[in-house]
């Protein structure tokens, strides 16, 4: 399943191996008429992704089969892996020192077992002129301490659908750009139909949407040593921003224990007027609930002052150490290079990670009648040319999530200050 603009923080808290990987074949046979004889040596790797089959299926045999018939003396073993179990499975492998030859992550996760040096450094196996076909901001997601562990794939990036009904209701003529703008036309909204502007979630093993907000807003979370930096002016306004919505009941109460799954549910059943959420959930609105799809329409991310814009990101990489590095980087470029990511993004609704894919025709116009999903690939395809990873890339990343979420919650709810908050917040990250 295609879920990037979620994209569930994968934590490890496990010890690393990093040898790999399988097995290499050898098939000999009668070259002529003599009994001499050749030996000819067949590399075989493993490729994993998360939860693409089997809507997918085809799309990846038929490439597997293009890039077997180019180098007939490589093989491809595909496994596809449940999105819930990929972190279990892939540590269970490179503790087993069995992990696959190419592996579908993602830069958070994948980053914590870079930082212990899990992966292949793709700067000695990619060349520069190959590295630089891919988005400059996107690249840089899969790298760690100037060293690149992963090689990006396909992308998301948020955008705001709206209700227009609602937003008639409440006498609004455009939707919000800006956080500022969004509290706004929250208390509009909930003033002139009772309802609410949107959902946002603060469960901290869940989405890290208010995590970026702070980002859009300024706040910079960790320092050049990884310790907390958002204990600032610009910290104190972004945790009192969020405090204010939820005491002036523009906020669901369910803020604090329902996920992203939950703002989905609510703009379906026509409760919310926005959505943050990547294209391709547009759709499952048409499916589920025609009427609102039928309402909805599409504008840019909702940011802060700085302007920035999210992207999640999918990556492939390489582990250290395996039988075939030069195999599987060799499959790694074959999966992501242009013509395969356009033809995979075309297939998936999502974006891909090369210049020249995203140049294509396809993510640069649309017919006058486009659908909604047609017109959000315009929006999300602009959007990534100033989009980055806005989250740092850490292994205790969810750590720093936690103690953001709990000690904003306790704002919310009454039981700190603002002030008091954010400081107990940068404590808890610096003492852990």
């Amino acid at each position: 399943m295609i879920r990037l603009h979620k994209l569930k923080q994968l934590t490890v808290w496990a010890l690393l191996g990093v040898l790999a990987s399988w097995i290499v074949s050898c098939n000999t046979g009668d070259v002529n008429t003599s009994t001499t004889q050749v030996a000819s040596e067949t590399a075989t790797i493993e490729f994993w992704t998360m939860q693409l089959q089997p809507k997918f299926t085809d799309y990846f045999q038929n490439l597997i089969q293009s890039f077997e018939s180019n180098h007939p003396n490589i093989k491809v073993k595909w496994v596809d892996v449940p999105w819930a179990a990929m972190e279990n499975k892939i540590l269970t492998a490179v503790s087993a020192k069995t992990p696959p030859d190419v592996v579908n992550l993602n830069p958070d996760f994948a980053s914590q077992l870079a930082g212990r040096n899990a992966w292949l450094d793709l700067d000695t196996k990619v060349p520069s002129d190959v590295k630089s076909s891919y988005l400059p901001n996107i690249w840089q997601a899969s790298t760690l301490n100037g060293k690149s562990f992963g090689i990006p794939w396909y992308l998301t990036t948020r955008l705001t659908i709206y209700n227009t009904d609602l937003l008639k209701q409440a006498g609004i003529t455009k939707p919000p750009a800006t956080y500022t703008e969004l509290a706004q036309v929250a208390q509009q909204i909930k003033d002139k139909t009772q309802k609410y502007a949107f959902f946002a979630t603060f469960v901290p093993q869940d989405s890290g949407e208010v995590l970026e907000s702070l980002v859009q807003m300024g706040v910079t979370l960790v320092d050049a040593e990884g310790k907390a930096a958002f204990n600032t002016s610009a910290g104190r306004a972004a945790f009192q921003y969020w405090v204010d919505l939820y005491k002036k009941g523009l906020l669901p109460r369910e803020s604090l224990t329902q996920g992203h799954r939950h703002a989905i549910d609510l703009y379906q059943s026509g409760e919310t007027a926005f959505l943050a959420s990547g294209a391709e959930f547009l759709k499952t609105i048409a499916n589920n609930a025609p009427k609102v799809a039928e309402a909805s329409a599409l504008a840019p991310q909702i940011t802060g002052t700085t302007g920035k814009k999210n992207v999640a990101v999918m990556n492939v990489v390489v582990p250290r150490n395996i039988k075939n590095p030069d195999a599987a980087v060799k499959f790694a470029l074959f999966l992501t290079n242009d013509e395969n990511q356009l033809a995979f993004a075309k297939a998936a609704n999502v974006l891909p990670s090369t210049v020249k894919a995203l140049s294509d025709g396809y993510f640069q116009q649309v017919p006058s009648d486009a659908s909604t999903v047609e017109k959000a690939r315009l929006i999300s395809a602009k959007q990534m040319q100033t989009a980055e990873v806005l989250t740092p890339k850490m292994k205790d990343f969810k750590l720093l999530q936690r103690a953001i979420y709990n000690n904003l919650q306790s704002a919310m709810l009454g039981q700190k200050t603002v002030n008091q908050a954010v400081s107990d917040a940068a404590q808890e990250w610096d003492n852990r």
